[in-house]
């Protein structure tokens, strides 16, 4: 394929219109205005000032961004998966093109779905600001070193040079704007060794590839505030959140906070619930610290926190909050049957804290709740899902909002919508090239968009021109 010829295919992908059209500020498919209340702040969510909003997991979604299981970071991770945090051994061409289904499932739902590679790609063989921004996050990634046992003294002044930062920029600087993006995916070291023959170095080469940024849940939560940048648990994976980042700032998705050391919190531990609730899970991945900085910073936007605890499970399994439990609708959610009930070996119990309006700090007012009783509280009906189920990522749903849920599991969608309390429909993919890397399709998404229920009237008040 001749030079360019990538980039102007990806150029033309609808990803990349998705791209191009949240990055001047545009929603896809906007409400009439006559169903919007008119307030400063709904017409900034839709005029492109408010980009990054998520107050309810069941509100509808508008902007999802994900990352293609592709190119070397995937190759690299399937050598060892067990090593690179993977379920079982992959298929990458198979998990490509359910990963693509994945998506176009998304757009029929009338959802902007940006890619990690596009939006990294975006305006750089048109803006030179872009292309010197993507040479610096490669610069960063990209390292240069001598082999142990020897000293830059050991080189020639001019062999001296092919070590330096000069020379790294200026390898940058002829490269394709794909070559940029596969080195900030696999965090290149070429090892340096004087041969004394021939062009005077030999090299040899390591990587930290960012095998599971396929996940891209993990990276961040999108709170009522904006985006949270987040904290992971796994070394290898902490690169993801410096690249997000850029991403996000590229977008122009503005970042109300980061959780710093020594917190972690994880996104796939995190729902929205509206204004007045949103609950973390603490455990194997977040922790408790986390959720005190989000609750001193003001990052939730809520009345109250919950704080689910996994206290006595803490498996590999059921290692975020959104693989045993996840929100259907308004009034209806799924969880795994086996952490239910005060009996039960391995129960999640809810820290409450509430936020005083006056002093705007949160403090603990209920402890130890059991989940399930919890959410029943809160007048939710719950659909148990088998403990079988539950390891086929039943649990792991993607709600679009208005009761259109993505599950990968047959059975237990089948057992929703056989609820009378479930007032929607359930689409089923395969995904099971994609979960073999330990995850499902709420963990291959991140929201950054929601339309907030507050702001779109029903049709009889706008009828009447309340």
């Amino acid at each position: 394929m001749e030079e360019g010829a990538v980039e102007r295919l990806m150029r033309h992908s609808r990803s990349f219109n998705d791209v191009k059209a949240v990055d001047a500020g545009h929603a896809l498919h906007p409400p009439p205005l006559k169903k919007i209340r008119k307030t400063g702040h709904s017409e900034g969510l839709f005029s492109g000032s408010l980009k990054a909003v998520q107050e309810d997991e069941n509100e509808v979604a508008e902007v999802v961004i994900v990352c293609e299981p592709e190119g070397a970071t995937l190759m690299m991770g399937g050598l060892h998966p067990r090593g690179s945090l993977y379920e079982r051994p992959v298929n990458i061409d198979i998990a490509k093109a359910q990963h693509a289904a994945f998506r176009e499932v998304l757009r029929a739902h009338g959802v902007r779905v940006l890619t990690v590679r596009e939006i990294l790609a975006f305006g750089v063989e048109e803006r030179m600001g872009a292309r010197v921004e993507l040479e610096d996050l490669a610069a960063n990634t990209l390292t240069y070193k001598l082999a142990e046992g020897h000293q830059l003294s050991d080189l020639t002044k001019a062999d001296q040079y092919y070590l330096s930062d000069e020379y790294k920029r200026t390898v940058l600087g002829s490269m394709s704007t794909s070559q940029l993006i596969e080195i900030c995916l696999i965090n290149p070291t070429v090892t340096l060794l004087p041969s004394y023959r021939d062009t005077g170095l030999t090299a040899s080469y390591t990587f930290e590839p960012l095998s599971n940024l396929v996940y891209t849940r993990d990276q961040q939560i999108t709170t009522c505030k904006g985006i949270v940048m987040g904290r992971l648990r796994s070394q290898q994976r902490q690169k993801e959140v410096e690249l997000m980042q850029f991403c996000f700032r590229k977008l122009g998705l503005p970042i109300a906070g980061q959780i710093i050391e020594p917190c972690f919190l994880e996104g796939g531990d995190f729902f929205p619930m509206g204004q007045d609730l949103a609950l973390v899970g603490v455990g194997l991945r977040s922790n408790v610290e986390a959720c005190q900085q989000l609750m001193e910073q003001d990052l939730l936007g809520t009345r109250r926190l919950g704080v689910v605890r996994d206290d006595f499970d803490r498996d590999q399994d059921r290692m975020h909050l959104d693989c045993v439990f996840s929100v259907l609708s308004e009034k209806c959610c799924i969880m795994l049957v086996t952490i239910m009930g005060d009996d039960s070996k391995t129960k999640r119990l809810v820290d409450e804290y509430v936020r005083d309006p006056a002093t705007g700090k949160y403090s603990l007012a209920r402890e130890g709740v059991e989940f399930s009783a919890f959410m029943r509280g809160e007048g939710f009906t719950i659909i148990p899902i088998m403990h079988d189920d539950q390891l086929a990522y039943a649990c792991n749903v993607l709600n679009l909002g208005k009761g259109r849920i993505i599950s990968v599991h047959a059975q237990s969608a089948r057992q929703i919508v056989k609820s009378h309390e479930f007032e929607g429909d359930v689409q089923v993919i395969d995904f099971s090239q994609v979960t073999s890397m330990y995850g499902s399709v709420h963990c291959a998404s991140q929201v950054v968009r929601r339309v907030p229920r507050r702001f779109v009237q029903d049709g009889a008040a706008a009828a009447n021109g309340h």
